[in-house]
This record gives C-alpha cells, sequence and structure tokens, in this order.
C-alpha cells in the first residue's frame, strides 16, 4: 500500500474557498487503477494559516506513479498555481509513504513491506 499527501498551508481568510474548491471539484480518482481511497484533512490554525492535507491510499507505489503521468491526473492539476494559487502560502509540500504495516479494528494485523 502507498500513501501520497499533499499538505497545503492556507490562508485562514482564505480556508472555507479552499475546502469548497476541493469539495466541489469533479473526482475521476475513483476510476484509476489501484486507487484505494482518497480524504481531505484539516489540522491545526496557526496565526498565518490553517494546515491542509489530501490524502491517498493506492495498492501500490507502482499504481500511484502511473496514475501522476495519466490524462486523469493532468486534468485534475490543471488549475494548480493558477488561480488556486492565492489560496496558499508557498507550494504545496509532498510526501509519500509505503506502508509497511496494518493493524485493524479486529486486532488483526499484517506486514505489508519488509524492511529494506
Amino acid at each position: 500500500m502507498y500513501i501520497a499527501m499533499n499538505r497545503f498551508k492556507v490562508e485562514p481568510e482564505h480556508a472555507k474557498e479552499f475546502e469548497q474548491l476541493w469539495i466541489n471539484r469533479e473526482v475521476n480518482l475513483h476510476k484509476e487503477p489501484g486507487f484505494l481511497s482518497f480524504h481531505l484533512l484539516r489540522g491545526p490554525k496557526r496565526d498565518d494559516h490553517v494546515l491542509y492535507s489530501s490524502h491517498t491510499v493506492w495498492n501500490s507505489f507502482v499504481d500511484f506513479e502511473a496514475w501522476t503521468k495519466s490524462e486523469s491526473f493532468r486534468k485534475s492539476h490543471a488549475s494548480a498555481g493558477g488561480t488556486t494559487r492565492k489560496l496558499y502560502l508557498g507550494h504545496p509540500e509532498f510526501e509519500g509513504f509505503e506502508a509497511i504495516q496494518e493493524v485493524l479494528s479486529d486486532g488483526s494485523k499484517s506486514v505489508l513491506a519488509a524492511a529494506e
């Protein structure tokens, strides 16, 4: 499993606009091979920003990487840096993670990737 996250520092006066932009956007991720889920997360509020993170879960890094090279990716990021740029401070910060272990609500657990 691979988790891809982008962190956004959004100016407080633009927080509602930022959320609405995400909530109302066209979503095509569910059509992509290996896509499992998406979350938009709101984090702590600071004096100069509210922290947000977009969080996608994929079957594998290979699936995530294929999506980044797809037409769907290009369409979903077409406005990035344009009108949306005024909503946040600096560039979004990407973080990608390979899942090592999973523990489920029933107490079961599994190792998802071996140590390198």
